[in-house]
């Protein structure tokens, strides 16, 4: 984003436009995150909901099922009796285990959506905003490109090596070298587009 504005030459719009970018893009992926989260969760009820009705109004089918869901595991009706009964005695339960075991839903925590509306929100507030910081300083739009390439480099590196320690730490090293590459590519695309542009009109 900001190196696509550099190429306009003005460090001054490079911020307005960068801060003004960040702020909506930061809104909308916050809403996007908390939409997302409450998807989940209506779903996660509106499944429960089914189960409830089933439990009520279809018990020897749902039994039919726990035998099913267990037969695998060596566990024949006579072993699951016990659990039956205490299922037929809290429905609840009966409830519980077939969102779990059937259905591998889990309750999700009722502040979940605002919680990740929050965090990518600010996430990409800030992960934007380290390559606008340059411009902050500088008045030449092409100074502030190069010290702002020097700092996303180092933290896309940092970031990528990070990433790649927890999930693939013997291809560590790699990890930071491609996605420093992801976003140089992104970067590059970024300004030769809106160069492009510019030399058009």
């Amino acid at each position: 984003m900001s190196a696509g504005l550099s190429s306009m030459g003005d460090s001054h719009l490079v911020i307005t436009g960068g801060l003004a970018e960040l702020i909506s893009g930061a809104i909308s992926m916050g809403l996007g995150g908390y939409l997302s989260a409450k998807s989940e969760a209506d779903h996660y009820y509106a499944e429960r909901r089914r189960e409830e009705w089933e439990v009520e109004n279809c018990l020897q089918a749902e039994i039919q099922e726990i035998y099913d869901i267990m037969a695998p595991y060596g566990l024949d009706q006579e072993a699951l009796k016990p659990v039956i009964d205490k299922f037929k005695s809290d429905p609840q339960k009966f409830v519980d285990f077939m969102m779990k075991f059937e259905l591998n839903l889990e309750k999700p925590n009722p502040s979940r959506s605002w919680q990740s509306a929050v965090t990518i929100g600010f996430s990409y507030f800030i992960a934007g905003l380290i390559p606008l910081i340059p411009y902050f300083f500088v008045n030449d739009a092409v100074k502030g490109l190069y010290a702002s390439s020097v700092v996303t480099l180092v933290c896309l590196l940092v970031f990528g090596y990070i990433k790649a320690l927890i999930t693939s730490p013997e291809k560590a090293l790699w990890g930071a070298i491609q996605t420093a590459l992801v976003g140089g590519i992104a970067a590059a695309a970024s300004y030769g587009g809106v160069w492009l542009i510019k030399d058009k009109n």
